[in-house]
């Protein structure tokens, strides 16, 4: 008996060392899948930008986009790079560590409204250490606002003269009610039908690489869609920098709907290059972050 409690022992030893090496992975995994579909997707990104703030077609948005030059194109692409990057580091590896401690049973597959927590959890986190990127990134592909913030640094400098109150709430933090809004409820739902969705269309003998990504696409797009006024409003309240246009929450929401003449149709101008967007990012980011699990070694815990 004693030598068999010690075998059991070592391998309890050796599930929960592999679980922390796991969950490690889901960081490095994260971040790689996240940088490579951000440098894919970045001009629809900022086209749909342009849509939001100014309530343009796509045509329209195009041409402002053209006329400005290929000089200034990748204008704001260094913040969402980095920014997303770092989202999909917080998002996979967070969402994993967490799914270690809420799950009673690592033997057992996560039940949804373990994936639900995790996610909603980890969406959150995302939020509060990412505001400060897209807060800036939102500033910088503002067309209005080049003259007066050329770069990065001129909107860091301007944020850093405020006192610290001013500095959280008007600089670097403002929109963040709706930003955490939007990020855990999105992570929620990403995180709780991705993979029942994959393992269902593996099932029926697709390729290895497909059912990942049409989960990935169909999920990111579904939970886009329904997300996308919140992301609208995060737009226009974050490109709003100093003066009469530093708008309060509730004032916001009013002058979104005014701007886009209270239809929803308006608002949701941008909506057909999102779903573009949200099958091209959340499909590639699903399929290679999935790839490269599978390829380090990685099991899921939700199969």
């Amino acid at each position: 008996m004693g030598d068999k409690a010690r075998m059991q022992h070592g391998d309890s030893e050796r599930r929960e060392e592999e679980e922390r090496r796991w969950s490690s992975r889901s960081y490095n995994v994260g971040a790689v899948s996240s940088f490579l579909s951000t440098l894919v997707t970045f001009p629809i990104y900022k086209t749909i930008f342009r849509q939001q703030i100014h309530a343009f077609s796509i045509q329209e948005a195009i041409q402002q986009l053209h006329q400005e030059g290929m000089r200034r194109f990748y204008r704001g692409l260094f913040p969402p790079l980095l920014s997303k990057t770092l989202q999909g580091t917080l998002l996979f590896g967070t969402h994993d560590s967490l799914l270690l401690l809420l799950t009673s049973n690592p033997s057992k597959p996560c039940t949804l409204w373990e994936r639900w927590t995790a996610g909603f959890l980890s969406g959150s986190v995302e939020a509060l250490v990412l505001n400060p990127f897209e807060r800036v990134q939102n500033v910088l592909q503002d067309g209005r606002k080049d003259v007066r913030f050329p770069n990065t640094r001129s909107i860091l400098q301007e944020f850093n003269s405020y006192g610290l109150k001013e500095r959280l709430v008007v600089g670097y933090y403002r929109g963040l009610s709706p930003v955490l809004l939007r990020n855990s409820l999105g992570s929620a739902l990403y995180f709780s039908f991705k993979d029942p969705l994959r393992d269902s269309l593996a099932a029926r003998g697709l390729p290895s690489w497909l059912p990942a990504l049409v989960s990935g696409s169909v999920n990111g797009t579904v939970t886009c869609l329904a997300l996308y006024p919140l992301s609208v409003l995060i737009a226009n309240m974050q490109s709003q920098v100093v003066g009469r246009d530093l708008l309060g929450l509730q004032q916001s929401v009013w002058s979104v709907w005014e701007s886009h003449g209270r239809k929803l149709t308006l608002l949701y101008r941008g909506g057909s290059l999102l779903v573009l967007r949200s099958c091209l990012t959340w499909g590639l980011t699903t399929a290679i972050h999935d790839f490269l699990k599978e390829n380090t070694g990685q099991k899921s815990r939700v199969e």
